[in-house]
């Protein structure tokens, strides 16, 4: 299945909590990228395609207040970002330049990107934050990313907090930071995850009424049997 508008609307629905439990199943471990932490508070849940940028370490011949004009840079990268993208960034962890700052931010929200995640950080807090994009890092730094970074590249596949991202790859954010779904892993995770989000929608309210944990989660086969009925009545 293709990550269409109906797609999108159910996985707005699922947390990422929820994405990585139903993925653990499918054998895949690490893919909640380390670093990526909302920028501000009561972020929506955002979810798009991955396009993909990196950076490498700094070269001082490289480096250079002038590269932000060469053809390979994060300007052009941002006039080739599809609306509706999730633009996840290889900053190698560096936390003490700034990958992003407002100019470059509100040219994103005007191209209706849907986020920028990173593990880096960005800059110019105040003239983010006022450009409306949606921003997940690990922080923020007033120096340019060439103190302490060359950008190569975009729409290749990166690292990004330990992960694996490929262009087209399905980001998911929310307040516990962003997570990677693999392309060929989307039908799965649409197939199971609205209904591992019930189903603990329905253990919590079990909680809720005083029930004890062993036997309801995990559930055993009485449990499982009494939520199977509770859902064909309609009550779950």
């Amino acid at each position: 299945m293709a990550l269409d508008k109906a797609a999108i609307e159910t996985l707005k629905n699922i947390s990422t909590a929820t994405v990585t439990t139903v993925l653990l199943k499918k054998g895949l471990r690490n893919i909640w990228m380390r670093g990526t932490k909302p920028l501000k508070p009561g972020q929506p849940r955002i979810v798009g395609p991955a396009f993909t940028m990196r950076f490498v370490p700094a070269r001082e011949d490289l480096a250079t207040p002038a590269s932000w004009a060469s053809p390979i840079s994060t300007r052009a990268a941002i006039e080739d970002m599809p609306e509706g993208c999730v633009a996840v960034v290889d900053s190698m962890g560096i936390t003490d330049a700034g990958i992003f700052g407002d100019i470059l931010c509100a040219r994103m929200a005007k191209r209706k990107v849907a986020a920028l995640v990173t593990d880096g950080v960005v800059r110019d807090l105040a003239g983010v934050l006022g450009t409306g994009l949606d921003v997940w890092c690990n922080g923020v730094a007033a120096p340019p990313s060439v103190a302490g970074l060359t950008f190569v590249g975009w729409q290749q596949p990166i690292g990004c907090g330990g992960v694996a991202v490929f262009p087209d790859d399905v980001v998911i954010c929310d307040q516990d930071g962003a997570v990677l779904v693999p392309a060929a892993q989307l039908d799965a995770l649409l197939a199971e995850a609205p209904e591992q989000e019930r189903m603990e929608a329905w253990i919590m309210d079990e909680v809720g009424r005083g029930e004890k944990l062993p036997g309801l989660y995990p559930m055993n086969a009485e449990t499982k049997s009494r939520y199977e009925a509770e859902k064909s009545a309609g009550r779950a």
